[in-house]
């Protein structure tokens, strides 16, 4: 089978900086909804479409493809009093931007006495990446995953009502 709209594809994957060093790579296989359903890359789809298990593929993104540009208007300095007492540089938490319907993710990059520097940028906005993979396996959709929008079962999503 090939991969084309409403196939699940399972890979396994390497994301690496411009440099070549790897940032991030699968234990295990991952699977996702083909098509269009924002649970990959748009490129990386682009490129796995037509292709088939056991084939290669290897993508090159731009920042506006993969975690955005960096945004200096998403970080921001707190008063220390605002945070727990045992707060560590890494921690994340939810916020929401003044004037904006979306939750953020925060990460916590400072402390001081006084002060708390979160950041609300992917750790990855701002980077060229190179994403690597192999096509482990692909497969039809079911009709709850077209609805759902998202891959059930192994190395996918698992929907509980």
């Amino acid at each position: 089978m090939i991969i084309a709209k409403d196939t699940v594809v399972s890979i396994e994957y390497e994301l690496c900086d411009s440099a070549g060093k790897v940032l991030e790579k699968s234990r295990e296989p991952v699977s996702y909804l083909h098509g269009g359903y924002q649970s990959m890359f748009p490129l990386v789809e682009e490129a796995l479409a037509g292709r088939a298990q056991g084939e290669t593929c290897s993508v090159s993104l731009e920042p506006e493809d993969a975690f955005g540009e960096y945004d200096a208007e998403l970080v921001r300095v707190e008063p220390r009093n605002l945070f727990p007492g045992n707060i560590t540089v890494g921690m994340q938490f939810e916020g929401r931007p003044e004037g904006t319907e979306h939750a953020t993710i925060y990460t916590v990059t400072n402390i001081t006495e006084e002060k708390v520097v979160v950041d609300g940028n992917h750790p990855l906005a701002g980077q060229k990446l190179v994403f690597s993979c192999t096509v482990t396996g692909v497969r039809a959709a079911s009709q709850d995953e077209v609805s759902h929008g998202h891959a059930h079962g192994p190395h996918g999503h698992h929907h509980h009502d």
